[in-house]
């Protein structure tokens, strides 16, 4: 039986117009985290959601729900088994559902088909409903240099996590990005496709 209580869920519902919205998925990397932040402060009606690693490395980052509620209102956890918030894919709340950025373990999930996170979850369901998906993939060169969060460090990503990108995108509706710069570009090629534009304050 549903709870009398209402959800965040259902706030959200009763609140959206159909597809109106980024669904803007966060996993458990700091690369270009920042910077992914920024270009989705910068979409029209974004809700982030979070996997449970990627509530932690939020914290790491020092970028705490408090203040990212500043700029993103609807935040959505991964607080359970079946995925509650994915629900709102089946009630057409939103257009798109991007990971940016995504871990390695996440690229590997969603390029062989697991969806055992919020993010991979949303990743995977958004398929089905041919929901367009853009996923800004960590590992995609042979030397990756990333922001650890006390310094920069050096990564020499190994085959299976190059291949496992190229698998990726052979996945039915999604689009794969490799920088900032790219997943910016795709973004704009979105917004087009819907007649929307980007924000012109991020504040």
């Amino acid at each position: 039986m549903r709870s009398a209580t209402p959800t965040e869920e259902d706030e959200a519902l009763a609140g959206a117009a159909p597809r109106s919205r980024f669904a803007w998925c966060i996993t458990g990397s700091g690369h270009f985290l920042d910077e992914s932040l920024e270009i989705a402060a910068r979409l029209p009606d974004v809700d982030l959601f979070l996997s449970a690693a990627g509530e932690e490395v939020l914290a790491i980052y020092k970028l705490p729900l408090e203040k990212l509620r500043e700029r993103f209102p609807r935040i959505f956890r991964d607080k359970t088994a079946s995925g509650v918030p994915v629900g709102m894919l089946y009630s057409e709340v939103y257009h798109t559902v991007l990971i940016a950025p995504a871990t390695s373990n996440t690229v590997a999930k969603c390029a062989y088909g697991f969806s055992d996170t919020l993010a991979t979850n949303m990743f995977a369901q958004a398929g089905k409903l041919s929901i367009p998906g853009i996923v800004f993939a960590c590992d995609t060169e042979p030397v990756v240099v990333t922001k650890a969060p006390h310094d920069w460090v050096t990564l020499r990503p190994r085959r299976i996590e190059l291949e496992n990108v190229e698998r990726l995108r052979q996945i039915d509706h999604c689009q794969v990005v490799c920088s900032p710069s790219e997943l910016e570009g795709a973004l704009d090629a979105r917004l087009k496709e819907l007649s929307l534009r980007w924000n012109t304050s991020s504040s």
